[in-house]
Formats: C-alpha cells, structure tokens, sequence
C-alpha cells in the first residue's frame, strides 16, 4: 500500500514539473530545445554606421542656430573656440555667431565628422581669419602683448608661477582673465623657460595699455 501511494507521489511530482515548465503566455522556452525545435537569440544591437552628408554653410549663423542645424543634418560631434583668440567659453551659445568652420562647406563628410565652430560675441566683428592662441611649445617665452591672461596662462606650463596685475592706476584685481589682455610680460619673449615665476600686468580689452 506504502509503494502505491509513493509511487502515485512521484508520478504528481513529474507531472507538475512538466506542467512547470511550459510557458503560460505562448512564448518559446529558453531552456534546451526539444528536438526539432529552433530559437533563436536576439541580436546585439549596434550603433547605425555613419552615413555621408553634404556640410551646411554655418558662418553667419548665431552659434545655437549651427549647433542645431548640424545636427537635424546627422553631425552630432560639435566644438567651438573663440575667433579672437581670447580663449573664452562659449557658455551661452545664443549670445555667439558664427565667424568659421573647419570643414568646408558644401563638401560630402561622413557624420561622424568633427564640426569645429570658430565664433565671436553677437556684438563682435569676426576677424579675416582666427587668431591663434600662443603657444610655448619648444620652452620659450612668447610673446603674450594684446593676448588675454588667460590664453597666456593657457600657454604655459601648468606648474609655472604667474602674477598678475592691474596696468592701470586703478589697482583692479583681475578676476575674468579672458577680459584682460597682456600689456607687458617677464621674462621677456624668446627668454628660455626653465621654471622661473611669469608676471604679467594688463588691461581690459576695451582699455589701451
């Protein structure tokens, strides 16, 4: 009697596993196929390849204006500088327009083509060409006269100690270098670097030195 029952026991068990492992919503199992059964996995998905698009003309534009029609054109990689050289931050783009792009317009560019916008303040006049920010590549001093503080500061070496201040009488403490421009610098241009302390004064850019 003890074995019928424990045998009808085992035969629920089975079955309720069996029940157990169908699905109830009509999808297929994920487990091991039953023979003659096929599935299949999903497919990674992956980043659509980059297509060609023909490059929007976007000097004259204000610089959100650009910013958004290069993207409605699929260019989605955008970088913006300063065309005078002053080294500022583009923080309200509504506030720029548009002096220069570094890929011609009208050419055809794969989408995953960097867009790089050289761009002025709205009540600014954009320069023939973009003015370059100094470099100290090569260990010498340039020549920093008539560029912003904080381009000059840019320039050197990260640890180089620099003091700045006020050309004028008014002893201003310089608070918004990219507003400043360098009126005199030493060590003088062309002096080697090795680590000597930089000391600039300046005016606003408005002022004459």
């Amino acid at each position: 009697m003890r074995t019928r029952i424990f045998g009808a026991i085992l035969i629920a068990t089975a079955a309720g596993g069996v029940v157990a492992c169908q699905p109830t919503d009509g999808s297929k199992t994920t487990g091991t196929p039953a023979s003659g059964v096929t599935t299949s996995a999903p497919k990674d998905d992956k980043p659509a390849a980059a297509g060609r698009k023909t490059v929007p003309t976007f000097v004259g534009m204000g610089l959100q204006s650009a910013q958004d029609a290069a993207q409605e054109q699929g260019f989605y990689l955008l970088k913006s500088h300063d065309s005078l050289g002053r080294d500022r931050m583009q923080i309200l783009d509504r506030d720029w327009k548009v002096c220069s792009q570094n890929v011609k317009a009208g050419t055809s560019q794969s989408t995953d083509t960097t867009l790089d916008f050289g761009a002025v303040k709205l009540a600014e006049k954009c320069p023939a060409k973009d003015e370059s920010a100094p470099s100290a590549a090569g260990g010498t001093m340039p020549d920093f006269k008539g560029k912003s503080v904080k381009a000059a500061r840019d320039a050197l070496d990260s640890s180089t100690s620099i003091t700045v201040n006020d050309a004028s009488a008014s002893d201003r403490l310089v608070l918004i270098e990219s507003n400043w421009k360098v009126c005199t610098q030493s060590p003088s241009a062309g002096t080697t670097l090795g680590g000597q302390p930089v000391a600039f004064t300046a005016v606003k850019f408005e002022e004459s030195c």
